[in-house]
């Protein structure tokens, strides 16, 4: 039976509790909103050899700006928690901000390099509060395996860095994107568009696999692979953050004539809403599920 909880000092306790008795615990940090993506991070943790699986809800407000969507982001906890039993997590965490953010917090975690271009630069706060609340629940779960999707590339390998940096017993896992039927990457703020936003999303997807395609074929200019992405963008959505090839693991942007490997990283809005994605050149990451 599913177990709920909204203390830190209570999750602290049956995680201990778990690898007491010989269990190996697996953590799905998420904000909620559960969709099939967050679902297969729970199985990817299973895959690792986790015995027990710890799913976290928690919109965390240190990690949006002043003008993004904290206020109106979905929050379905019902609806969550009866997709954790279908799925058989162990246990929920669900607290209140109080319990995480007391008054008089002031005390932050920073991972800076990796944190600059692409996220970093056009959202200044949010990896200082990713990193933040996530050392929090690493903190709070003790050594573990923890899955986090890819659709969030810059955010795995920034989390990694910390783990790695910070010397944290956790093993760090990123699980492949799970994409709609027509490619778009599964996403809690794809409730947001509307129909003709819905079809016209696709755009992302239908870019990075023709870019995928060119390299396959021997493209290796990272200006026309980065061209080739925003030309099916540009014709569908409003405006474009930033379509960018950049190192797979240092996320610093490619300045070469040409490339072997890259991750090309996009983010771009329809409306009042904000879609990112990625593909790495040279993986099979853009298959549908």
């Amino acid at each position: 039976m599913i177990q709920i909880l909204t203390s830190p000092e209570e999750l602290r306790l049956a995680c201990d509790r778990y690898r007491s008795r010989n269990r190996r615990v697996g953590l799905v940090p998420t904000m909620g909103a559960l969709h099939q993506g967050h679902l297969s991070l729970v199985d990817t943790v299973r895959k690792a050899g986790a015995t027990r699986v710890v799913l976290t809800i928690f919109v965390n407000p240190t990690q949006f700006g002043p003008k993004e969507d904290f206020e109106r982001y979905p929050k379905t906890l019902v609806e969550d928690l009866s997709l954790c039993r279908e799925k058989e997590v162990d246990l929920v965490f669900a607290p209140e901000t109080a319990a995480l953010y007391p008054p008089g917090y002031q005390t932050h975690v920073e991972a800076t390099e990796i944190t600059r271009e692409f996220e970093g630069r056009f959202r200044p706060v949010h990896f200082r509060g990713v990193t933040t609340i996530v050392a929090k629940l690493f903190n709070l779960t003790g050594p573990c395996v923890a899955a986090f999707g890819r659709k969030d590339y810059q955010q795995w390998r920034v989390i990694e860095t910390m783990t790695r940096d910070l010397n944290l017993p956790i093993e760090i896992l990123g699980s492949p994107t799970v994409r709609e039927s027509d490619g778009l990457a599964m996403s809690s703020r794809n409730r947001y568009l509307n129909p003709e936003e819905r079809r016209r999303a696709r755009a992302i997807y239908q870019g990075l696999l023709s870019a995928r395609n060119a390299f396959t074929a021997g493209e290796r200019k990272p200006l026309t692979l980065e061209q080739i992405v925003r030309s099916s963008i540009e014709s569908s959505f409003d405006s474009i953050d930033y379509v960018s090839l950049a190192d797979p693991l240092s996320l610093v942007p490619c300045r070469s004539e040409t490339v072997e490997r890259a991750v090309i990283l996009v983010a771009a809005h329809l409306g009042a809403t904000r879609l990112i994605d990625n593909t790495v050149l040279g993986e099979d990451d853009l298959l549908l599920s």
